[in-house]
């Protein structure tokens, strides 16, 4: 399927059908400070989820001011034009390889876009974030935001990251944290402390989230969130805040 027709018309489908699944998902999100949702969001910051979960985020908030860093592997293409279908900007490149150029160009982009990437993408290992992912923000002094996904059902692919594809009608919930800043100068040491942390911390807002979803059990003050570009504060109302623990840092 090398036809840049057959591509489009493959990746138009695609879209068509996951916007249509991820739309039954019955979403819930615990923020620890609402106002980093991409509808709301008044400032930079860098979004970061693990691979397995790309497609709630790039569904979620369509025509959003997210921009998406994706990697120069070729199974980055399928969600290149799925994120240009729903009006999400992309750049190519990765927080190691070819991402240079692509973040000379997002300095340009809107004042308030989100960069948005994978840690532990293109290629793994699974659920291990890349030092890139800190040297990144300390560079570009952006704040890091984490997000765990989880779903009570949903189909695990047999792929390196376990890619997860929700059931029809399941039920998804995610888990954000504060705003974490990085220091401007790193040695080698703090790059590798920061990685550690982050990775943990990332992975303990997944798990949570898959522990929310299969539970089933209400929260008090839980948001339900409803999926597109003009969310606001409103449909947060009294939000559950995010569960971080206190030696994340």
């Amino acid at each position: 399927m090398t036809h840049p027709f057959f591509r489009r018309a493959f990746g138009l489908c695609g879209t068509a059908f996951f916007r249509l699944l991820i739309g039954s998902v019955n979403f819930k999100w615990a923020f620890y400070d609402p106002r980093i949702d991409a509808s709301v969001a008044k400032r930079h910051y860098i979004l970061m989820f693990w691979h397995e979960h790309i497609l709630c985020p790039l569904f979620f908030r369509r025509h959003s001011p997210v921009t998406m860093l994706l990697s120069q592997h070729g199974d980055a293409e399928l969600v290149r034009q799925a994120a240009g279908f729903l009006g999400m900007k992309c750049l190519r490149g990765s927080s190691s390889h070819g991402g240079s150029s692509a973040l000379k160009e997002f300095v340009h982009l809107q004042e308030h876009d989100i960069l948005a990437f994978t840690p532990d993408g293109p290629q793994g290992p699974y659920r291990h974030l890349a030092p890139g992912a800190v040297f990144l923000a300390s560079k570009l002094q952006m704040p890091i935001v984490l997000l765990g996904v989880g779903y009570d059902r949903c189909h695990r692919m047999n792929s390196w990251d376990r890619f997860a594809v929700p059931f029809p009608f399941a039920r998804g919930r995610m888990i954000s944290s504060p705003m974490i800043d990085i220091p401007k100068k790193l040695s080698k040491a703090d790059l590798e402390h920061y990685r550690q942390k982050l990775e943990m911390l990332l992975t303990h807002l997944t798990v949570e989230a898959e522990s929310w979803a299969v539970s089933g059990q209400p929260l008090a003050g839980e948001s339900l969130v409803c999926m597109g570009p003009k969310s606001s504060l409103m449909y947060y109302g009294n939000s559950r805040k995010a569960v971080v623990p206190d030696d994340w840092d």
